[in-house]
């Protein structure tokens, strides 16, 4: 795989057809988990695993599977990978497992897992279809993170609020306090406050590429000629 199609690999899944705030894929869970930034990375990390080990283990077996029974064993194989992640987060951060609750199990019927799954693992080869499932998962992850510190400062004027639920009670004192003696933002913390947010990382998102392509479009300006 030559480096220009790693970066355009990263960039469509990070960028350019981010799940997230282009596809809108996946809302559900994105809407519901992103109150604080620990929930959102926990659910993001989650979903680009179950994304990377799809993405590898479609394209490993593409060539085998009938045409006809594509989608349904591509669903059986998500929901396996998903199954382990659920046992091994129950195991290892059963706190978090328990906030993140039946998000963990429906990241099974996540529109994006699927969709890469048919649109791409299914057409090419490991290494690449890996890589995709990573950065599609990534950029989900972003978002996701991005929308939990907006809902999280103006809910709660903090920042890993909940990181003892990975890390244990001594973790406590990694939560950064932004906004001392604040009394919370209701709005923020509830579904109204996750749609205003998401269409605000939209708008931010169509602004930063519009201005990229006026900077683009800006002709060079020409060196006036040497006199002799």
């Amino acid at each position: 795989m030559m480096l220009q199609e790693l970066k355009d690999v990263f960039h469509n899944g990070l960028w350019k057809q981010n799940a997230g705030i282009v596809q809108l894929l996946g809302l559900c869970p994105l809407l519901a988990i992103s109150s604080s930034v620990v929930n959102a990375l926990g659910l993001g990390l989650a979903t680009t695993l179950v994304m990377a080990l799809t993405g590898t283990g479609v394209a490993l077996i593409r060539g085998v599977i009938p045409n006809e029974a594509r989608i349904p064993v591509y669903v059986l194989m998500i929901a396996v990978l998903v199954t382990i992640v659920q046992f091994l987060m129950n195991a290892y951060v059963h706190s978090l497992y328990l906030v993140l609750g039946i998000f963990v199990p429906l990241i099974t019927t996540n529109c994006i897992v699927l969709a890469r799954a048919e649109s791409f693992a299914s057409k090419n080869g490991v290494l690449p279809s890996a890589l995709d499932g990573i950065a599609m998962g990534l950029g989900l992850t972003g978002v996701l993170v991005l929308l939990g510190a907006m809902r999280e400062i103006f809910g709660h004027g903090t920042l890993l609020s909940g990181i003892d639920l990975v890390f244990g009670e001594a973790a406590k004192s990694w939560v950064i306090t932004l906004i001392p003696d604040y009394h919370g933002f209701l709005l923020a913390v509830l579904p109204p406050g996750a749609f205003i947010g998401l269409g605000l990382l939209i708008a931010a998102r169509n602004w930063l590429n519009r201005r990229a392509e006026q900077k683009a479009r800006k002709p060079i300006p020409i060196r006036a000629a040497q006199t002799a």
